[in-house]
């Protein structure tokens, strides 16, 4: 099959690379990604007003993976226009054309923060949920997946939309990484007693499999999927499964809840300390029963790759 790829020097779109030598891969971007799977690589930015015309010709699928990435304290004047413009107007300009190219379906790599930034324990959110996004990041993702959905209905185009759990995998980076360099280190770690939180994650090879999954599957279009590795664990555990994967002991002291809400008062850093405390869980049984799919990674295989990989890119750094 002839694909076009968006965002394939990204975390996602490299490991999308990886995985599909079986097809014709082409990548659009302003970013030049060397790999011996690309066939073709057409420059182009995101925006409401560039033309795609070359780089859809022939393509029989779009997996859409580029975006403005989330920001933690985004200072920008004015974050949502900005976050708007490539994630919502520049998704939908590619998907116009895509439509006009005769292209059969358009794969959208969205987030599960059009659900919004939390859940009630017990309550994970499932894909019927109503979208409650919070910040600009995730509005601008809504925005996109409601005006797909209404494109899709009057061109035909088949559009699939992924909402990802947060994706971990072998050199991921951001809190993940920064966390799994903490627990490296074998020291003592406060996270003893945030053993009641869930927080779904989602590894790098489960993620792939699932597109890979809806790129022909006949039930996957106009549909929306959750994803995870369909195994939620407390900040406790988390930390004591990377301690296993990077065959560090676990010395996680027993620090009260309170303590941390109040260094978030006095720190002004509330909405840190509700990550780390609060939970964000989903339920993947839509996408299970839909695609007939089951990840295909354990969430222990996954820390174990995400850690072997890690420490083996502190020994090249040394």
């Amino acid at each position: 099959m002839n694909i076009l790829i968006t965002g394939c020097s990204g975390f996602l779109g490299q490991g999308l690379i990886k995985e599909l030598t079986e097809h014709k891969i082409s990548a659009l971007g302003r970013k030049l990604f060397e790999s011996k799977n690309i066939m073709n690589h057409y420059y182009g930015i995101l925006d409401a007003n560039s033309s795609y015309k070359d780089a859809l010709i022939n393509k029989e699928l779009v997996i859409h993976c580029a975006a403005r990435a989330h920001i933690m304290d985004d200072k920008s004047s004015n974050p949502l226009d900005e976050y708007r413009e490539v994630n919502t107007a520049g998704t939908l300009n590619l998907a116009r054309q895509t439509a006009q190219a005769g292209v059969k379906r358009f794969i959208f790599i969205s987030s599960i923060k059009v659900n919004g930034e939390s859940t009630a324990i017990d309550k994970p959110f499932i894909s019927s949920d109503k979208r409650l996004p919070q910040d600009p990041y995730g509005v601008s993702k809504s925005e996109a997946e409601v005006q797909l959905l209404q494109l899709a209905e009057e061109t035909g185009l088949e559009v699939v939309i992924i909402r990802p759990a947060l994706i971990y995998g072998p050199d991921v980076k951001a809190n993940f990484a920064s966390l799994l360099n903490l627990v490296s280190k074998g020291l003592p770690l406060p996270f003893g007693c945030i053993t009641t939180n869930k927080r779904s994650l989602v590894s790098i090879t489960n993620l792939v499999d699932l597109i890979v999954t809806c790129i022909d599957h006949p039930k996957a279009s106009n549909q929306v999927f959750l994803v995870s590795d369909d195994h939620d664990i407390s900040t406790a555990l988390m930390v004591k499964e990377m301690s296993k994967a990077l065959e560090k002991p676990n010395r996680s002291l027993p620090v009260p809840l309170w303590t941390y809400n109040l260094v978030g008062k006095v720190l002004n850093k509330q909405d840190v300390v509700n990550r780390l405390l609060g939970s964000l869980a989903v339920d993947i049984s839509h996408t299970k029963e839909t695609l007939n799919w089951t990840p295909p990674q354990s969430l222990e295989s996954g820390f174990r790759e995400t850690a072997i990989a890690f420490l083996k890119s502190k020994e090249i750094n040394k």
